[in-house]
């Protein structure tokens, strides 16, 4: 089985600074979305719960696909809310991205290192590219 790093080169956080991870992980089918924000450009984007949920969300969709997997192909999805009371919001965004094929998922609340609301990770598999 090989391994696929995707965007290991060039991923900025806050400030410019180089992050030491890439941004997902492929193997024997499986894509591993390393841990997203609601960031644009190395800044986190100003707004409350829904508009960060949207973002970090759609930054873990944008790699998913960009190393071609589909919504379809999400099994499971873990999120970092910084307070519970967001619970309810997310809920909203995340019916926006996955009605169709609702993956399993774990929600919980924790300090982020990254001053935003939201963190969001993903796991997909696709048996075709297992082979």
């Amino acid at each position: 089985m090989s391994i696929k790093r995707y965007g290991v080169g060039g991923s900025t956080g806050t400030g410019g600074q180089h992050l030491p991870f890439a941004k997902a992980v492929e193997a024997g089918g499986w894509l591993y979305v390393s841990g997203q924000t609601p960031m644009k450009d190395g800044e986190v984007v100003e707004g409350g719960i829904i508009e960060q949920s949207r973002l970090a969300i759609q930054n873990c969709v944008d790699i998913m696909q960009d190393a071609g997997y589909t919504l379809a192909d999400v099994v499971h999805v873990k999120v970092y809310l910084t307070d519970a009371r967001y619970f309810q919001s997310f809920n909203k965004v995340f019916r926006e991205f996955f009605a169709d094929h609702p993956p399993a998922r774990v929600c919980c609340v924790a300090d982020l290192v990254v001053d935003c609301k939201v963190e969001v990770d993903l796991t997909c598999y696709n048996s075709e590219r297992a082979k």
